[in-house]
Order: C-alpha cells, then structure tokens, then sequence
C-alpha cells in the first residue's frame, strides 16, 4: 500500500468533521456507558421493602395491564434485557430474572413498558420493528458504500451509501421515544400497583434516566456520522 493510499485513508477517517462531530458523541458514549453501569451497580445493593424478583414484577404488571400470551425468559448476560415483539417473548438478564432489588424491578417494569406498547399498538415501536431488518442492512453496509465512494471519486456510491446509513439513523431516532415512553409507562405502572414506595421510585427513576442516556448517545453519535458524511460529500463536490 503505497503512502498516498494511506494518506487518502487516514484524510478520510479522521477528518475535521470527525474530530468535531463525532469524537464528543463518543465521548458521551462513554460517559453514558459507565453512568449506566454504576447506577445499575448502585441500585442493585438496594433491596426493596416487597422483596419482590425483577420476574414476579414483569408478571404482576403484566397481569395488571390484562396482558396474555406474553413469556419471561432469563437471558444470559448483563444488562442485556429487553423485549422481542416478534417472538412476544420478555427476556430478563440474570442480574435482573431473579434480584429483588431497585434496579432489578426498574428494569423489569421497563420491559414490561415495551410490552404494553406492543399490546396496546403503541406506533412507534411497531414502526421501529418495522425498520430493523434495513437499519441493520444501512448500518453494515453504508458506511463503507460511502467511503469506498469517497476512495473511488464515484459520487453514485457516496450517495447511495449516505441513503443507506440514513436508514439506520432514523431507527435510532425512532428508538428515543419508544424507550422514553416505556420509562414513563414503568414508573406509572409501579406507582399504581403499589410496587414501590416513594423514595424507592426515585432510585427507579436515576437507573432508567442513566439508562436512556446511553440511547441519546447512540442516536447522536449515528446522527453526527450522517452529517460528516454529507459534508464530505458536499466538500468533495465544490
């Protein structure tokens, strides 16, 4: 590989745009990653005066909200819960399927969020599942559509792979009101159940904003790539 060639490479990496859009959005990342972690750690030390599992709680609501037909799993890994709409299936992580504390129930009653969003036809979750397959496609393959657009001086493939990657930056748009919606209806649901008191729910409440911080990181980082490449692709074209 001749030096030019990695001179173009390293020019199209690491450009200005990257330095100044992208590299704080992996900062916040970061950030957001060990915010989310040692809340979780935090809270998970903290038993709640139900003694009640992360499990039974998904069950309860779950039963409270006349929703049916619905699994709860225990998924290996941590954090690594959520709900698969497809399958109608609640897979709780191990730290959460059978702990009883703040964060464990948090988590639970966040997922169960999600399932009543699917139960009750909340729309943006179905138009968030809707654009899973593409999103997966345009964050895989954009991204080096375009680069290789940029590397070839071919404006077709630059174009095509900023429409692509497009794709998967709407996803993580959609994906901010759906969680944030799914927080909201988690805290509601363990107020009006009784599962929590008071003080316990602000801890709740710290684990779940922790947590959508990391999708607010997510969605700004995709969003501050697609806007380094259209100006790549703008600078490219004066």
């Amino acid at each position: 590989m001749t030096f030019g060639l990695l001179r173009h490479i390293f020019t199209v990496m690491m450009d200005l745009y990257y330095v100044i859009l992208v590299i704080p959005a992996i900062l916040l990342s970061l950030y957001a990653q060990i915010l989310v972690k040692s809340t979780f750690a935090k809270y998970s030390r903290i038993k709640s005066s139900r003694n009640i599992s992360g499990r039974e709680v998904a069950a309860l609501l779950m039963r409270a909200q006349c929703i049916q037909a619905v699994a709860i799993q225990r998924v290996s890994g941590a954090l690594t819960d959520h709900y698969d709409p497809g399958a109608k299936v609640l897979r709780l992580s191990e730290p959460v399927y059978g702990d009883t504390s703040i964060a464990a129930i948090g988590v639970a009653a966040h997922e169960t969020g999600h399932a009543m969003q699917h139960a009750f036809s909340y729309g943006p979750l179905a138009l968030r599942s809707a654009l899973v397959p593409a999103a997966n496609i345009g964050s895989a393959v954009g991204p080096w559509l375009a680069i290789g657009g940029f590397f070839l001086s071919i404006p077709f493939l630059i174009n095509l792979g900023i429409i692509f990657f497009g794709v998967s930056v709407l996803f993580y748009l959609i994906t901010l009101p759906v969680e944030f919606d799914a927080s909201s209806r988690a805290l509601e649901i363990l107020r009006a159940n009784h599962i929590l008191n008071e003080s316990e729910l602000e801890g709740v409440k710290k684990v779940l904003s922790a947590a959508a911080l990391t999708y607010v990181a997510a969605a700004l980082t995709a969003l501050m790539n697609f806007l380094r490449l259209i100006l790549l692709a703008r600078d490219r074209q004066r």
